[in-house]
């Protein structure tokens, strides 16, 4: 009797060791070769990123420095307001004109969606657009000077190498800020309310 009672002992832990201890080993062992296909896919993509890089580092390298610059005040990396606003200075300077009322603000270039549209697109499959890589940057001001003068200026605003959009101007006579009527139509000036939208790349 005992003869047999041993093997079937035997057996009982075998097959206990089996789930206990064997079997998540195996499970591990068979995950691995997924795991290592994951990390292949995510090393591959890293070095096609790297070229990416490398060849667009070229490029740019290759690239006159002088129009470098202008690429880059075209369009800068950053917000960069202060020199913006430098830049409209000297582009009124020499019509006697000055910036007054200066204000400005960081704009989101995301796509405003209402609650009833965000309803409508879930219903209808739709994917909210993705925030773009750049951002707009919003600036106010006013000028004072005559229709001539307010003319080439704005010329001058819109030939000037940074993208800049006018999005709107108000004008008004200069008598209703307190300047008499006999001065307002001697120089012929209006005061000027600008708004303009500028761009930046993020990082």
């Amino acid at each position: 009797m005992t003869r047999f009672i041993m093997p079937v002992i035997l057996i009982g832990i075998s097959v206990a060791a089996f789930f206990v201890f064997t079997n998540p080993l195996y499970n591990d062992v068979s995950a691995l070769p997924a795991q290592v296909e994951s990390y292949n896919e995510a090393l591959n993509n890293s070095k096609a990123l790297e070229n990416e890089r490398d060849k667009l580092t070229a490029k740019q390298n290759a690239m006159n420095p002088d129009n470098l610059i202008k690429l880059n005040k075209l369009l800068p990396e950053n917000v960069d307001n202060i020199r913006l606003i430098l830049e409209i200075e000297k582009i009124a300077s020499p019509y006697g004109m000055v910036l007054k009322d200066v204000k400005y603000s960081t704009t989101e270039t995301t796509d405003t969606i209402t609650p009833e549209a965000s309803a409508t697109a879930v219903q209808g499959g739709g994917v909210t657009p993705p925030p773009k890589d750049y951002g707009a940057f919003d600036l106010g001001f006013s000028i004072s000077a005559p229709y001539s003068n307010f003319v080439n200026f704005t010329k001058d605003l819109e030939s000037n190498l940074r993208i800049v959009d006018v999005t709107s101007i108000e004008f008004s006579s200069e008598t209703s800020t307190g300047t008499s009527t006999q001065t307002a139509s001697a120089s012929d000036a209006y005061k000027y309310d600008f708004k303009i939208r500028t761009y930046w790349l993020k990082n």
